[in-house]
């Protein structure tokens, strides 16, 4: 069912901050800066050419990300991200394994414009999982 790794998100208080220490000091290269309302979080990219990280900043004080700061104040991973051939068939594969899918079950539209899930981590070693459709 898994496919490749599309990203490590790591949430941070300061997504400016962290993006110049991604580019100034690792020399990366980096996406522009994207909100995401629907998600709750502004995301920047660090293009690794074959995986990503994903830079999370809190957008609003409703976000998911602001309430993992508030607990983990210097940031720090927050999730992996695995692609998926289709989606729903793994939803539904995973729903009748008895994993928690997150929400309201249905797909939303992620960063890289694809329907995304979220897994609880409870379910997954303590790992927050997001599926993709690759």
């Amino acid at each position: 069912m898994l496919g490749r790794l599309n990203h490590v998100a790591i949430a941070v208080p300061d997504l400016a901050a962290a993006s110049a220490v991604y580019r100034d000091t690792l020399g990366a290269k980096l996406s522009d800066p994207q909100a995401l309302p629907d998600h709750g979080v502004t995301v920047v990219f660090v293009d690794l050419g074959n995986t990503k990280v994903e830079l999370l900043e809190p957008l609003g004080d409703a976000s998911p990300i602001a309430a993992f700061l508030a607990k983990n104040p210097a940031g720090g991973m927050h999730h992996l991200c695995y692609e998926v051939d289709d989606i729903l068939a793994a939803s539904d594969r995973l729903k009748a394994d008895g994993a928690r899918v997150l929400g309201d079950g249905e797909p939303k539209t992620g960063a890289h414009g694809k329907p995304v899930l979220f897994l609880h981590p409870k379910d997954f070693a303590g790992t927050l999982v997001e599926l993709e459709q690759a």
